[in-house]
């Protein structure tokens, strides 16, 4: 076992490990610490505890110190800086007519790097905007293109449903979601209606679908013969949710119809589930890419 602390450099980023080295290190402290970027300024959420060795990569780095006011002093100009040189690249860009929507800028804590992140269509011949950006920072210069989910993740917003996205307020890392969850959770397949504010299937998606995986396994398909406490019958309509179906019965010559809980049913005479190829296939571009 190793004893590690939890370091997080953004909000809602991943958690990384770094050894405390002896230091009383609380949750809530901010720390200077090395990373493979450089000096970085990042925030205990992981108070001191002992994780596996096959749980940390090696090697485990140390934490350098607790951060002063100092280097939080630092921390807040770095961020002014990053709003200027943002307004710079943004107008360098313009000069150069490149073909890319830039997102964010951030400086590495110890400002021997500043990045530049951005999105576009296609690859994009940045090289002539790097040499402008070093000779005006006079630093390391790193322009990395992202996915339109970390767009997302980095600019925040409103989801359909009223609140922060996911990705930008707890969710530190992204799990692939597909047609099918919304296919199995009974969703519309309707893009406006499944698509969050980056163009992609909502993540909130994948919350439940272990859970819908779940009862599908245990639950009768629509059409299927199965007999009741109350007779023999076709399956009609399902509710995942209540875990319920509704049954045709063929009684005395009448069709009556009759809700039952799935415990209550048996399968006689399973069908298979056609896909709808096409439409499924319209959709793939809502996916992780």
């Amino acid at each position: 076992m190793v004893k590690v602390v939890g370091v997080r450099f953004k909000p809602a980023g991943k958690i990384y490990y770094f050894d405390p080295d002896g230091l009383a290190i609380e949750k809530g402290q901010n720390v200077i610490v090395e990373t493979a970027r450089g000096i970085e300024f990042g925030e205990v959420v992981v108070g001191g505890r002992e994780v596996s060795e096959k749980d940390i990569v090696a090697p485990l780095k140390k934490v350098m110190r607790i951060a002063t006011e100092e280097d939080i002093a630092q921390v807040e100009d770095n961020n002014r800086r990053e709003k200027e040189a943002y307004n710079i690249c943004l107008q360098k860009i313009k000069e150069h007519n490149l073909e890319m929507k830039l997102i964010d800028v951030e400086y590495t804590f110890d400002r021997n790097k500043v990045l530049f992140y951005f999105t576009a269509d296609g690859r994009v011949d940045f090289r002539d905007l790097v040499k402008d950006l070093a000779a005006i920072f006079k630093t390391r210069i790193e322009l990395r293109q992202i996915g339109v989910r970390d767009e997302a993740k980095m600019l925040g917003g409103l989801g359909v449903c009223g609140r922060h996205l996911c990705c930008y307020s707890f969710l530190s890392e992204f799990e692939p979601v597909s047609i099918k969850m919304a296919k199995e959770q009974n969703l519309s397949l309707n893009p406006n209606k499944i698509s969050g504010a980056c163009g992609r299937l909502m993540c909130c998606l994948k919350y439940e679908q272990d859970t819908y995986e779940e009862v599908i396994a245990k639950t009768p398909k629509i059409n299927a013969l199965v007999s009741t406490p109350q007779g023999t019958g076709v399956i009609i309509n399902v509710s995942l949710l209540k875990e319920t179906v509704k049954v045709k019965l063929d009684k005395d010559n009448e069709n009556v119809l009759q809700t039952f809980h799935i415990s209550e049913v048996k399968v006689l005479k399973d069908v298979e589930v056609q896909e709808d190829e096409d439409v499924l296939n319209e959709l793939k571009h809502l996916e992780d890419m």
